[in-house]
């Protein structure tokens, strides 16, 4: 893996390039949300401030998560050249195998436009500074970082049951990222529950800005459930795995 990483470095032409794409897809992210309290001064019950900071937490754990587990998406090309084999005739676990076949480094470019969107709104909010604040963003970076990985995994794991079916995984990964980055009290009823009790997103970024900001929350998304942060990660992984072994044991190979 540390060859991979190097070999990334060694074009740097090439590296900032493409760190720069990825700078940029995010602010391209924060401009819809900018213009859209641009043109009205509360969305989802947020101001402005209020709103980044969602995004910012948002971003920051999933363009971690994305720079690990992000390989999981090149699985539908893996099994169609028939390169999952080479990997499934090794001694060691698939995902470990698959997650170290290349890191992509120029994803930290996200994570820096999130991290500075994070500071600059923490600077408008001028909440103060304590530990306990600290505590809450490292650990929804952390228990973010979590879920948005399992998301990963799962979309690999429907991929052993699915013919072409990046764009149906792609609702709930990438489309989770987009429900992460915006206030829950947008969100429709069906849609804050499944992208809550089911696919965590929601749990991310907004629920933990609720407690920075002291807000209650909407129905069905109360502050309180932040504080179940590490009970919806362990939950999310435990569905990705049932599902990844599950798909791995169908595989039967290229030839079918």
């Amino acid at each position: 893996m540390l060859a991979r990483i190097r070999s990334q470095l060694v074009y740097r032409t090439s590296f900032a390039l493409n760190a720069v794409g990825s700078f940029l897809t995010g602010l391209l992210e924060f401009v819809e949300i900018y213009v859209l309290l641009a043109a009205s001064p509360i969305y989802g019950g947020m101001t402005l401030p209020e709103a980044t900071m969602v995004f910012a937490l948002a971003s920051i754990s999933f363009g971690l998560a994305d720079m690990v587990f992000g390989q999981m998406d090149s699985l539908p090309s893996f099994i169609k050249q028939g390169q999952l084999e080479s990997y499934l005739t090794k001694p060691l676990p698939l995902v470990p195998q698959m997650i170290t076949s290349t890191v992509q480094l120029r994803r930290l470019a996200r994570v820096l436009f999130g991290v500075i969107a994070l500071v600059v709104s923490l600077q408008f909010l001028d909440l103060g500074w304590s530990w306990a604040h600290a505590g809450i963003i490292a650990g929804a970076v952390l228990f973010g970082t979590a879920i948005f990985s399992s998301m990963f995994v799962l979309a690999g794991g429907c991929q052993f049951w699915l013919l072409n079916g990046t764009e149906f995984t792609n609702a709930f990964v990438y489309g989770g990222k987009y429900i992460a980055q915006v206030p829950g009290t947008v969100l429709l009823t069906p849609i804050r529950v499944f992208f809550t009790f089911v696919i965590p997103a929601t749990v991310t970024a907004y629920l933990p800005t609720l407690i920075l900001l002291d807000k209650p929350g909407p129905p069905l998304l109360p502050q309180v459930l932040a504080w179940a942060a590490p009970i919806f990660a362990v939950w999310s992984w435990v569905l990705a795995l049932v599902v990844w072994r599950a798909g791995v044991r169908k595989y039967t190979g290229a030839g079918g």
